[in-house]
């Protein structure tokens, strides 16, 4: 069976003035209709780049240096700019992070959602601004006729992300990358928006890349998790098997620095170091310096990735095997 989408072996790279540096090494996944993937890691980790390229949004200096992006058959890292601007939008939305930066400060909403309707449907104006009235009720915007004469400033946080997912609807995507989509809204407001986005992909099958640093929030919305670490994937299996169970140091570490880990009154546990400079990567392992479980080898051979005795691909030479 044909996957929705299917990542292989993608790596990116950044020219620099001496040389260049990779940002994704070698990532590979796939995703079924309606099906949810978390890509979760530390910031640099490469999870913002990997969706970026698969919508083809890597700007100079950056480029696909290795790989394939095949959706609905369609290789996108060989298509023309024109044939992926039918694709960017329409058959792949994208929701970012900061809903000020989406939203232009000087158009009204309904121009906005209107005249995206317009660029990749053929249907009139009017049936455009039917099209936005429908999707701003389906995220719960009160008042919808109204808000579309309104201007993203009238709008509190929350309000303007749930409007970026109305957005991202439009055109009734098969797939929408969400990279961290919940960025500067208080705690109970991204309960409201991660509970939206589950709803929206239950009821429609759409599938969902979930970009986020939160574990707890991963754990909640998707169906299978890819843990990232200095551009590779270092672990990957079922939400529920990686979160209860982790075989990476790495991943361990994330979780045992999530706030719930401990009793009340504990200091939060956390990985000791930083992420490597991807300038100067260290040979081996890309988390020997911070593991506990350092070894001679892992000094000097790059892991692989390899199922574990419960089913987890495991990038480590110390998983359980």
């Amino acid at each position: 069976m044909q996957h929705l989408l299917e990542v292989k072996d993608l790596s990116v790279g950044f020219a620099l003035r001496n040389g260049s540096l990779t940002a994704v090494r070698n990532v590979s996944f796939n995703l079924d209709k309606g099906e949810r993937l978390g890509l979760v890691g530390e910031s640099g980790a490469g999870k913002s780049v990997t969706g970026f390229s698969i919508i083809n949004l890597i700007s100079k200096p950056g480029y696909i240096s290795n790989g394939s992006i095949l959706f609905e058959g369609k290789n996108l890292a060989e298509l023309p700019s024109e044939e992926m601007r039918k694709i960017r939008g329409n058959r792949i939305s994208m929701i970012f992070q900061d809903p000020m930066m989406t939203l232009n400060p000087v158009l009204t909403i309904g121009t906005q959602m209107i005249e995206t309707v317009l660029a990749h449907m053929n249907v009139s104006r009017k049936e455009a601004e039917e099209i936005a009235l429908e999707k701003l009720r389906k995220v719960y915007i009160p008042s919808p006729r109204k808000r579309l004469a309104q201007y993203p400033h009238e709008f509190s946080g929350g309000m303007r992300q749930r409007i970026v997912i109305a957005i991202s609807l439009l055109t009734e995507p098969s797939l929408i990358i969400a990279d961290e989509p919940t960025t500067a809204l208080d705690v109970t407001i991204q309960a409201e928006i991660m509970d939206l986005l589950l709803e929206l992909c239950q009821s429609d099958d759409m599938a969902l890349i979930l970009i986020t640093h939160d574990l707890a929030v991963v754990s909640e919305v998707t169906q299978r998790i890819a843990v990232m670490y200095a551009g590779s994937i270092v672990e990957t299996g079922l939400t529920g098997q990686v979160t209860t169970n982790p075989g990476h140091p790495y991943t361990k570490g994330l979780i045992a620095a999530l706030p719930q880990s401990g009793g009340a009154g504990d200091r939060l546990t956390q990985i000791p170091g930083a992420m490597p400079s991807l300038v100067n990567m260290p040979s081996g392992c890309p988390f020997h310096a911070r593991c506990s479980l350092c070894t001679d080898i892992c000094e000097r051979e790059v892991p692989k990735l390899i199922e574990n005795k419960s089913g987890i691909l495991v990038a480590c030479h110390h998983a359980d095997k």
